[in-house]
């Protein structure tokens, strides 16, 4: 591509392509996407991006393509890779300059300097660093700050390879540069320090931004640029130093508004220190040792002290409680139960850790974050009034909870409480006395601090297990609480209620649960939503737990879902409907057909609530869960459900339609509990399995249920299913076999075992395109175990129960081995018996016994030869099925199922679904457990011998061994 006569076309090109004119942008992207892998394109893009006359949005572009295209071709080994020729020319066109007017722009060609860097610096491109260096030198604003942007890129991108020799190029640039990168902080630092005071607000913002930036590269620098930076004076030094720069730039915050971009760069930048601090804990522990002592001081005095009043901001807060908090956690900073085994460093860091928390220090912090930060502040006590919900979705873990003031008290206490939890039990045991008995309703201050006391005591719930009487502070203390009905006693009903689910799984009686279900329902009906709200999350985690007994639960079980279902309507947001809907799914599940008189007013619901979730799949999620505990709690009731519960199903588990990407995992589920569940089979649940085809074809992890489902309908209704899928299913198979692991063959010889074992007459010819590879892996001996034993149960099938098929089979494949038919059964008989050990399922190995059994009484001279193993394996299947009843001394095949018994079912068990029951009906009808080992090879052997004679049949009974046929007579005693 020639420069000059292409820059013109490209330009214009480039034009069209930011046109909001479809018809104009579509032929422009077709056109750049053809020019890509054209020789002098990123030449031409080059100078197009730095012509600081044309258009911002066309330099934008071009901007964005140069950075695509080194993705994409800059590599020598790329498909359509630039010449080495070009890439030199464009190396050294990016760091003419760096004099970009625009901010974004200016971001955009850094950020591609540094992936150019990541890929040639400092090999191909030993003049970048050097370059960057000298520019960040020069006096002119525009230049140093463009110098310098681009030289915190290309840091941060160099410093993020991991490969051995890519860090070792990282060592050696660091170990180059590391003094001037300190000098020009300090220098950009102090410029800004130094005019602060001027209110030259334009000085002040620039001086902050270079200082910011040269403060970035530091960090990437002093984190990942030193094997064993402790040893390097001058980040020790730099580090060192962080804690009064951070005094200084705290101070600045005094003289500097709360509302303008100073102030947002000024917090960015006191935040970028802790940072420093934060990364180099986290990277080298050991070396921080050092900093541990001046770490925790500055934290715990600007958090915990009058020193950080007026200057300390939220985010600053959480940094610094970040840091106590990995100082106190960290692993390397504690020594082993045996101090010998501890290392040096280990137990200096953990010696200057003792040494700073100090019974007072413990104490004070304790105290602090309790009576300070879990205070309710004015702004949550606000949101409470105005956004009920809102207040309980931040409380609970909304998006931005994680990076808020509370969450991170929360967990420092939680952390310091349980690694110093003998010194501070008594220190909030002692909190705990001093509030006994009723608070005044008048005194809003002591409600918020007995409400921060209580949140403590649930944090630390498993730390006070035997310093706590739970079951009588419940009775005496907590229970009168909850009743007090006053407005303004709202923060306790709802503490209390979340202070109970913290101790609910930690320490209290059985006995005390019916008193908390009356409370839950009581607070059920509490004026104050939050409460309510509240009140079902402790519920959910009161059903959870191990100890919940559902007789306890039940003369409490309609009210608690009437009012649950009736908290349902009311919440209006989608956070909130799910977390509701979450409860009620728990309260089904652990109930489970107790439910069955109550769910119809939620029934009736949760269609509307569908529909209204059209656009909210997460909501969606939730009432699919809540459906597969309906569906499973209403058992073949469910069926009433199928107007609305079928084309829910439909929709979920349909590829083609985009909420399956949220849907298909919870509509998978509820398919395959509908179908256990179903009594019979309807047109329309039988239509659902035209879903199934595109399922198999993704091949993913939702494989498995996808088998579950299909082994359902089988079991439900498998005539009319294979009849109709039989033909697609058999293709869909044929070709996973082919691609799957052994795991999934395994899935789908089961589903063939399934339908055989269901439907013995229609399956095999159903599933016959299969079945040639199932002989063909049995004859070859197939290596991998649990496939053998499945090939083996499959034919083993086929045999016993479809004796002409198998002939017809045996035919097939002698054909296509060029066999004998006896020949080839004689050599599946010998595998068969040399690899029954494969099979470890006592009813599949009963199972080959019967099928080869079957093969008897015969004159046949192959099956004759194989007497001998088929009678190893028929005793081998004594052995596995017989036991000896004490009282008569005989024997009996304990697989046998003589007649339908409904067994008890426990509390704790589930009840059987639907197609339990259909399974135990057909296993009333499988020879596995209707027929009598014992009685059929007694059967078989009379036979044999009436068709030889006493003679023949003595010949052919000399061919197995004599310790087998003695047991074998042990076994047939009485016959």
């Amino acid at each position: 591509m020639d420069l000059n006569s292409a820059s013109t076309v490209v330009l214009q090109v480039l034009t069209q392509a930011t046109s909001q004119d479809t018809a104009v942008l579509k032929p422009a992207e077709e056109q750049l996407k053809q020019w890509e892998t054209q020789p002098g394109f990123y030449s031409v893009l080059l100078n197009i991006f730095t012509n600081h006359t044309l258009d911002i949005n066309v330099r934008w572009l071009a901007v964005l393509y140069f950075k695509n295209g080194i993705d994409r071709y800059w590599r020598r080994v790329a498909p359509h890779a630039l010449s080495e020729e070009e890439k030199s020319t464009l190396r050294a066109g990016l760091i003419t300059n760096f004099n970009e007017p625009i901010n974004q722009i200016a971001t955009q060609i850094a950020v591609l300097i540094a992936k150019v860097a990541r890929l040639d610096c400092p090999r191909q491109w030993p003049e970048l660093i050097p370059t960057l260096i000298e520019s960040v030198k020069v006096q002119d604003d525009l230049r140093q700050h463009r110098a310098l942007l681009t030289f915190y890129h290309v840091t941060k991108t160099l410093a993020s390879k991991r490969l051995a020799a890519d860090r070792k190029l990282f060592y050696d640039l660091a170990s180059g540069i590391y003094s001037f990168a300190c000098s020009l902080w300090n220098h950009h630092t102090d410029t800004f320090l130094q005019q602060v005071s001027s209110g030259n607000e334009a000085a002040v913002l620039s001086s902050l931004e270079r200082t910011l930036l040269s403060l970035k590269v530091l960090r990437k620098l002093t984190v990942n640029g030193f094997v064993e930076p402790h040893k390097n004076m001058e980040v020790m030094g730099f580090l060192h130093g962080i804690f009064e720069r951070l005094k200084q730039f705290l101070e600045c915050s005094r003289s500097i508004g709360t509302d303008n971009v100073c102030r947002d760069r000024l917090e960015k930048t006191i935040i970028l220190f802790t940072k420093v601090l934060l990364d180099f804990l986290d990277q080298h522990p050991f070396s921080f040792t050092p900093l541990i002592q001046r770490s925790l001081e500055f934290s715990v005095s600007y958090v915990f002290t009058e020193v950080g009043e007026g200057v300390t901001f939220e985010r600053f807060i959480v940094q610094c409680m970040n840091l106590i908090k990995m100082i106190v956690k960290n692993y390397a900073y504690k020594p082993s139960k045996n101090f010998e085994d501890s290392s040096p460093e280990t137990l200096e860091a953990h010696k200057i850790k003792m040494t700073f928390f100090t019974y007072p220090t413990l104490t004070e912090i304790c105290r602090r974050l309790v009576s300070h930060y879990f205070l309710l502040t004015e702004e949550e006590l606000t949101m409470w009034e105005e956004d009920p919900e809102g207040f309980t979705v931040e409380e609970t873990g909304g998006d931005s909870w994680k990076y808020s003031l509370r969450p991170c008290t929360e967990v420092l206490f939680i952390d310091i409480f349980h690694e110093y939890n003998q010194t501070l039990t008594p220190v909030l045991l002692e909190m705990m006395q001093t509030l006994q008995g009723p608070t005044n309703v008048e005194d809003m201050n002591a409600l918020l601090i007995k409400d921060a006391v209580y949140n403590a005591v649930g944090l630390a719930a498993y730390e006070l297990f035997d310093s706590v009487d739970f079951d009588q502070w419940f009775k005496n203390q907590l229970l009168p609480e909850l009743q007090v009905i006053h407005n303004r006693y709202k923060p306790l009903r709802r503490r209390v209620i979340w202070l109970i689910g913290q101790w609910i799984s930690v320490k209290f009686k059985s006995d005390l649960r019916p008193m908390l279900y009356e409370a839950i329902c009581n607070l059920l009906q509490d004026q104050d939503l939050v409460v309510r709200i509240e009140t079902a999350t402790t519920l959910k985690l009161t059903v959870d737990d191990f100890e919940f007994r559902t007789d306890q639960f039940l003369p409490y079980l309609e009210t608690v879902f009437t009012l649950l279902f009736q908290l349902l309507q009311q919440v209006t947001e989608c956070d909130t409907k799910m977390h509701v809907l979450h409860v009620l799914s728990c309260v089904i599940e652990r109930v489970n057909m107790q439910i069955r008189p109550y769910v119809g007013c939620l029934v009736q619901y949760l269609p509307l609530l569908w529909k209204q979730s059209e656009e909210h799949n997460m909501l969606r999620c939730a009432i699919l869960t809540t459906l597969i505990h309906l569906v499973q709690g209403l058992g073949a009731d469910s069926k009433n459900l199928y107007p609305f519960l079928l084309p829910v199903i439909q929709l979920s588990t349909d590829v083609s339609q985009p909420p399956h990407v949220y849907l298909l995992e919870d509509g998978l589920e509820l398919w395959l509990v509908t179908l256990e569940n179903s009594p019979c089979i309807t047109p329309e649940l039988l239509r659902i399995f035209q879903n199934m085809s595109p399922l198999l074809e993704l091949s993913s992890e939702s494989l498995r249920t996808c088998f579950k489902i299909i082994n359902g309908y089988i079991f439900l209704s498998s005539t009319e299913f294979l009849q109709t899928y039989a033909v697609g299913l058999c293709q869909s198979f044929c070709e996973l076999l082919n691609e799957i692991t052994t795991e999934g063959q395994v899935q789908v010889l089961k589903v063939v075992e399934n339908a055989l074992k269901v439907n013995p007459v229609l399956s095999p010819q159903m599933f016959q395109p299969i079945l040639p590879c199932v002989f063909r892996g049995i004859i070859e001996g197939e290596r991998y175990p649990v496939v053998m034993s499945t090939y083996l149960g499959v034919m083993g099938r086929v045999l016993l129960q479809n004796t002409s098929f198998f002939s017809s089979l045996l035919n097939e494949m002698a054909h296509k081995f060029n066999q004998e038919m006896d020949q080839l059964l004689g050599n599946m008989i010998e595998m068969w018996v040399d690899r029954m050990d494969n099979i470890t399922q006592p009813e599949r190995r009963k199972l080959s016994a019967l099928a080869l059994l079957s093969l008897l009484p015969s004159d046949n001279s192959v099956i004759q030869d194989k007497f001998c193993g088929i009678i190893n394996i028929s005793v081998e299947g004594l052995h596995d099925v017989m036991t000896e009843d004490p009282e008569t001394g005989t024997y009996k095949d304990c697989m046998l199922m003589s007649h339908l018994e409904e067994p008890k079912v426990t509390e704790d068990e589930e009840p059987p679904t639907e197609q339990d029951k259909r399974k135990k009906m057909l296993a009333l009808k499988d020879p596995v457990h209707t027929v009598s080992l014992q009685q059929f090879i007694y059967e078989k052997l009379k036979a044999q011998q009436e068709l030889l004679g006493e003679q023949g049949f003595q010949s052919l009974m000399e061919t197995v061994d004599t310790e087998i046929v003695t047991q074998l007579q042990e076994f047939l005693q009485g016959f």
